[in-house]
């Protein structure tokens, strides 16, 4: 037992580790990037939002969203490469006034909306008698604070 645990120790150190290479990762045009705790709450949203099947996943879905005038609040990856795949999507949340967030990682994102593949981008919508409706808004107040526009 005590070998498995000294095996743990080292894998421990190795996840901050990841965690620090998932910010030097992250493109320098990635603003507004959600803090941990914001990324965290973000990525729960998106999780029950998937449950729920109220959200639109990658760059071609959820410009077709924002097309046709859906509200919700987009979760962009920030270590996207290239960035030019994304690049356009946060200027045309801003035409439609929808807040959008950039979170450090697209694997993280691709599993919190529940499916294998790392995802770049994601809509969350919300509709009546939502169980997430709290922290729904709870996530746009904090969008809109971190984002220095007003929309």
């Amino acid at each position: 037992k005590k070998e498995k645990k000294d095996k743990k120790r080292p894998r421990d150190e190795g996840e901050e580790g990841a965690t620090e290479e998932k910010k030097i990762r992250v493109s320098p045009i990635a603003q507004p990037l959600a803090g941990k705790k914001l990324a965290k709450a973000v990525l729960k949203v998106v999780k029950k939002a998937s449950a729920a099947k109220q959200i639109r996943r990658g760059v071609k879905e959820v410009v077709k969203a924002l097309k046709k005038e859906e509200k919700g609040f987009c979760v962009i990856a920030g270590d996207i490469s290239p960035i030019d795949v994304i690049c356009h999507i946060p200027i045309f949340c801003e035409e439609k006034s929808v807040p959008y967030i950039y979170v450090p990682s697209k694997e993280e994102l691709g599993a919190s909306s529940q499916t294998k593949r790392p995802t770049s981008i994601v809509m969350v919508k919300l509709t009546e008698g939502a169980d997430y409706k709290e922290e729904y808004d709870e996530c746009i107040k904090d969008i809109r604070e971190a984002t220095p526009k007003s929309w």
